[in-house]
């Protein structure tokens, strides 16, 4: 037992991370792309549709997704710069830095796809509503976690500067996803519970969890691939960087 936990914990090393992740980031890529497109599939051409909101709705099969990964990357995010604070591992200031824009991504798709749902349904694009508010300054989380560590020309300083930014930010999380409890939004309750049936026909909520599996796909495949990157340029006086990119 002690012998599999310490060669999982050889790869906490950049060096030994770089391999793994260049096998992984392609796997995780076609698994993405296969789920996109049978998520699709089910969300365009076998879900029916909505009673009230008619063909409209179908764009939460995006908007839903992205909100949840928006919100879990950046805990995971947070997650990753808190252990390189905590134990000064270098993969873990660099994990956090490659999983940043992905989340700035899902945050601006998530107002993108949230307004373009809200003009049909609400007769605007944007309202001051508290789950809007809250989303919007995550984005702002990530954008200022990306500019503070921009700012600091030593990486290690950046990744400490960004994992206290990043640690404070945890808490916009909860506010926005208790928003619609908290406060009187024009948001609905939660579609998905684990404590209740799902108020939605059993094809939209398939379609919808394949998406937001295949977006996980997506997710992990792009930030292995950036982690890649960072660490060569990190690691580059590094005598091993020089034969890995030979």
């Amino acid at each position: 037992m002690k012998t599999r936990v310490a060669n999982w914990f050889r790869f906490a090393s950049p060096q030994n991370f770089y391999p793994l992740a260049g096998r992984l980031w392609p796997l995780f890529a076609m698994l993405g792309s296969v789920l996109a497109a049978v998520g699709l599939w089910m969300s365009f051409f076998v879900a029916p549709t909505d009673a009230q909101q008619g063909e409209g709705y179908r764009i939460i099969f995006i908007h839903v997704p992205v909100s949840w990964l928006s919100m879990f990357v950046y805990l995971v995010m947070a997650a990753w710069a808190g252990l390189g604070l905590v134990f000064n591992t270098r993969l873990s200031g660099m994990m956090a830095t490659a999983l940043a824009p992905t989340g700035a991504l899902c945050a601006f798709l998530s107002l993108w796809t949230g307004a373009l749902w809200g003009k049909p349904m609400w007769g605007a694009w944007w309202v001051w509503d508290a789950r809007l508010t809250s989303e919007l300054i995550l984005l702002f989380l990530y954008l200022g976690f990306m500019a503070l560590q921009a700012a600091i020309d030593d990486p290690r300083r950046a990744d400490k500067a960004g994992a206290v930014l990043a640690l404070v930010g945890v808490i916009n999380v909860p506010i926005i996803y208790f928003s619609v409890k908290w406060w009187n939004t024009l948001h609905q309750g939660a579609s998905v519970s684990l404590t209740r049936s799902p108020s939605m026909a059993t094809t939209m909520l398939w379609g919808m969890l394949i998406m937001s599996l295949a977006l996980w796909m997506y997710v992990i495949a792009v930030t292995l691939a950036r982690v890649r990157c960072i660490i060569l340029e990190r690691e580059r006086h590094a005598d091993w960087v020089r034969h890995a990119v030979e």
